[in-house]
C-alpha cells in the first residue's frame, strides 16, 4: 500500500532521539499496566494517516476507538482550538464561560434532545446517567429510597470504573476489583423477552448500547431498538442508549438508535465529540429527566470548559450538514463489499453497520491480535477484541481507495 506524501505535521518525527524499541522499553518501569498496544509509536498524523518515530506511514484503521471520526487534526476542529486557547481555557463551572450555552444549544438540538450535562470522559458520561436515572427514579416514579435498579445488557461495554465493571460481564474487567456496586440486572442482548421478565417496579432504567463495539460490533436484529423503546414506555422506566462509540456519524446517521427512528429519554455521548483533541462527554436528554439535577448534587471541575465548548460545537457544526453522516454510510457500502468478498477466503463472518465492522477471523489463521500485528507489518492499524475478532473503524475522512487498500492489506495477510 503506498502512502500519501509526508505533510510539514508529519515531518517533525524526524531526528527522534529513540527508537520504537527504544521507547517502548523505557514506558515499562514507569507505566502501570492497563491496555495491550501494538509495537507502534505513533508521533505524528493527519487524516486518515499517521507516522511513527522511524518516519514509517499506517493508514489508522481504529480511529481512537471512535474518537477520531473527523480523522487526525481535521484543520476545522484544530483551528477551533487554536481560536479558543488564545482566549480561555479554563474557568471551572464555578463561573459561567462564553462558549458553554452555543455548545449545549446546539449539540442538544442536533440530536433532538431538550438539555445535557457536560462531562469529559466516556466512563463519566455513563456514571453520571447512572445517577440521573436513579434520582429520576426516586423524585419522579417513586420508587423506594435505595431501592433503584438499573437493567443492562450482557457483554456489555460502558467503561471501566468501579460501578460500571460491577455489571460487567467480562472477568479480565472485573477480577480482583470487588466489592461491586449493587442495583444493577443482566440480561442477555438483543432478547426483549429476557429484558422485559427483569423489570419490575424498582427499575429507574435499561441502560443499553445500540451496538455492541468492544463485543465485537454486534448489530441487533432489526426491530429490537424500537422493541426496547416501547418496553421502557410501557413498564414506565428510562432507556438510555449508550452511543459514546456508535454515535456522532459512526454508523451512517447522526446516532445508531436514528436507524430505528428512535429516540431515548438520555444519549450518552463521548470520543468523537472531543474531536480528537480533547476529552469531552455528554449526557443530553429530556428536561424531564435531567431537570431532576439540582445545584451542587453534581459537578465536574473541566466539565463544559471553554475549550472543550469550542471544540465540540465545531464538531457539531460538522455533522449539523449531514455529510459526515452520508460519506460514512457510502463509505461502509465499500467496507462491506470488501469484506464480504473475503469470507470464506479467511473471514468466517462480519457484522457491519456504517464505517464500523467486526470481522471474525478463521482462528486456524491466527489470534486477532496476531492478525493485527500481521497488518501492522502492511502500514495498516487495527485492534484485536475477543478471540479472533478485529475491529474496522476508520476515519469518516477515509478515501474509498485508501479503505480497498487497507482490504487489500487484510486479503494479503489472510492468504499467507
Amino acid at each position: 500500500m503506498t502512502a500519501p506524501a509526508r505533510t510539514d505535521a508529519a515531518a517533525c518525527t524526524e531526528g527522534s532521539a529513540r527508537t520504537t524499541a527504544e521507547l517502548i522499553r523505557a514506558e515499562e518501569p514507569v507505566l502501570a499496566h492497563n491496555y495491550h498496544p501494538l509495537p507502534v509509536v505513533v508521533a505524528a498524523a493527519e487524516g486518515a494517516w499517521v507516522e511513527d518515530v522511524e518516519g514509517r506511514r499506517h493508514l489508522d484503521l481504529l480511529a481512537g476507538y471512535s474518537a477520531l471520526n473527523f480523522g487526525h487534526r481535521h484543520p476545522a476542529l484544530i483551528a477551533a482550538a487554536h481560536r479558543q486557547l488564545d482566549r480561555l481555557t479554563l474557568t471551572s463551572r464555578a463561573f459561567h464561560n462564553d462558549r458553554l450555552a452555543e455548545f449545549a444549544e446546539r449539540l442538544t438540538a442536533l440530536v433532538g434532545q431538550d438539555m445535557m450535562l457536560p462531562m469529559n470522559t466516556g466512563a463519566e458520561a455513563v456514571e453520571s446517567g447512572i445517577k440521573v436515572a436513579r434520582k429520576w427514579a426516586y423524585d419522579v416514579k417513586g420508587v423506594p429510597a435505595d431501592r433503584a435498579t438499573i437493567v443492562v445488557a450482557a457483554d456489555n461495554f460502558h467503561g471501566r470504573t468501579t460501578t460500571i465493571v460491577s455489571f460487567s460481564t467480562d472477568e479480565t474487567a472485573r477480577t480482583g476489583f470487588g466489592p461491586f456496586t449493587p442495583g444493577f440486572r443482566v440480561v442477555p442482548y438483543n432478547d426483549l423477552a429476557a429484558m422485559e421478565a427483569a423489570i419490575d417496579a424498582t427499575t429507574a432504567a435499561v441502560l443499553i448500547e445500540p451496538i455492541q463495539g468492544e463485543a465485537g460490533v454486534l448489530v441487533p436484529d432489526d426491530g429490537y431498538l424500537r422493541g426496547v423503546r416501547e418496553l421502557t414506555r410501557r413498564t414506565g422506566c428510562l432507556l438510555i442508549a449508550d452511543e459514546i462509540q456508535s454515535g456522532l456519524g459512526r454508523t451512517g446517521r447522526t446516532l445508531a438508535v436514528d436507524h430505528e427512528d428512535v429516540v431515548p429519554d438520555v444519549v450518552l455521548l463521548g470520543k468523537a465529540l472531543g474531536g480528537g483533541i480533547v476529552p469531552v462527554s455528554a449526557v443530553v436528554g429530556s428536561r424531564e429527566v435531567l431537570g431532576v439535577l439540582k445545584p451542587g448534587e453534581h459537578g465536574s471541575t473541566f466539565g463544559g470548559n471553554p475549550l472543550a465548548a469550542a471544540v465540540g460545537t465545531a464538531v457539531v457544526e460538522l455533522l449539523e450538514t449531514g455529510g459526515f453522516q452520508r460519506r460514512a454510510a457510502e463509505a461502509g457500502v465499500v467496507l462491506r463489499d470488501g469484506l464480504t468478498e473475503l469470507v470464506g477466503r479467511g473471514v468466517l463472518g462480519f457484522r457491519a453497520r456504517g464505517l464500523w465492522a467486526g470481522v471474525d477471523i478463521d482462528p486456524a489463521l491466527g489470534t486477532g491480535r496476531e492478525i493485527s500485528e500481521r497488518l501492522l507489518a502492511e502500514g495498516v492499524l487495527v485492534k484485536d477484541t475477543h478471540g479472533s475478532t478485529i475491529r474496522l473503524a476508520p476515519p469518516l475522512t477515509i478515501t474509498d481507495d485508501e479503505l480497498r487498500s487497507a482490504l487489500g492489506a487484510l486479503e494479503k495477510v489472510l492468504g499467507r
